[in-house]
């Protein structure tokens, strides 16, 4: 049975600053804030952690833009940035459990190996990753590592299933769904750039900031497979779900921050009042 939606919850709205909002976004926030209802609260989180595309001005940005729009949040904002440290945690006890693995592989050699197999099973995310590193030694794991190799830590998709067994997760729409975290295949958890991933970091800060209804897009709801997952190895308390519809122009294509004439600041600038975003994120409360 799906939880009222006039139940106090706790949600959130998790926006990346690699640009502008949109009213796209405006119907996400919207959604999420007023989802928490009567005695819930509502955070917003910042997840910044692509050091090339975030930018400190689109995150002044969404404050204002989000203010603008009349929503209050609870303090601090989190910025997953500043929390490095907590992935760090979460990766440890997935190690202590023997379900990550260093993998040195290019992007172009794993396409390559793709090719060269003549097939590799596709999920969600597009192919598989091929498992080229899996079964490497111990010792030829750590001689590269000492040779100063950059690398990706994964997860050991079948290990870590096998030990999670049978998942599942509650969206308030499609109500019961079974977790199949396994199309996947072997994800990253921690890139060479950054110590964690989306998939991870979403997942942690859910369960830091007590998170009990996660609204966002349908096209994030595949991805509930992998969080689920990690829910379970973590030993973490799973939050309910609401994968609301995605708002699209008028020729029926996806909103995207590319989408300048779109934004709420260029709404802002033309003259538009925060009702009539509002309107037009078709958001009915």
């Amino acid at each position: 049975m799906a939880k009222s939606k006039t139940a106090s919850e706790v949600t959130r709205f998790a926006p990346s600053p690699t640009g502008y909002l949109h009213i796209g976004h405006a119907f996400s926030a919207l959604t999420a804030y007023h989802a928490r209802g009567k005695g819930g609260s509502f955070h917003l989180r910042i997840e910044d952690i692509d050091p090339v595309r975030c930018k400190d001005e689109f995150t002044d940005a969404i404050l204002e833009d989000l203010k603008w729009l009349g929503l209050e949040w609870e303090t601090p904002v989190r910025k997953q940035s500043d929390h490095m440290a907590d992935y760090e945690k979460a990766l440890q006890k997935l190690t202590l459990k023997g379900l990550l693995y260093p993998c040195f592989c290019t992007r172009t050699e794993i396409k390559a190996e793709i090719v060269k197999s003549g097939h590799a099973p596709h999920g969600p995310d597009g192919p598989a990753y091929p498992g080229i590193c899996r079964n490497l030694s111990d010792e030829k794991r750590e001689d590269r590592m000492d040779d100063g190799e950059a690398y990706v830590r994964r997860i050991d998709m079948k290990g870590a299933t096998a030990i999670a067994g049978p998942l599942g997760w509650k969206d308030l729409g499609m109500g019961m769904n079974k977790a199949q975290p396994e199309k996947f295949g072997d994800v990253v958890l921690a890139r060479k750039d950054v110590p964690t991933s989306y998939h991870l970091a979403v997942t942690v800060d859910d369960h830091l900031q007590g998170v009990t209804l996660v609204t966002r897009g349908a096209d994030l709801a595949p991805s509930t497979d992998i969080h689920r997952l990690l829910q379970g190895l973590l030993s973490y308390t799973p939050p309910a779900y609401h994968h609301h519809r995605l708002i699209k122009d008028t020729t029926g294509r996806r909103l995207a921050k590319r989408d300048q004439d779109m934004s709420i600041r260029a709404l802002r600038e033309s003259g538009y009042t925060p009702e009539e975003v509002v309107a037009m994120s078709g958001f009915e409360g």
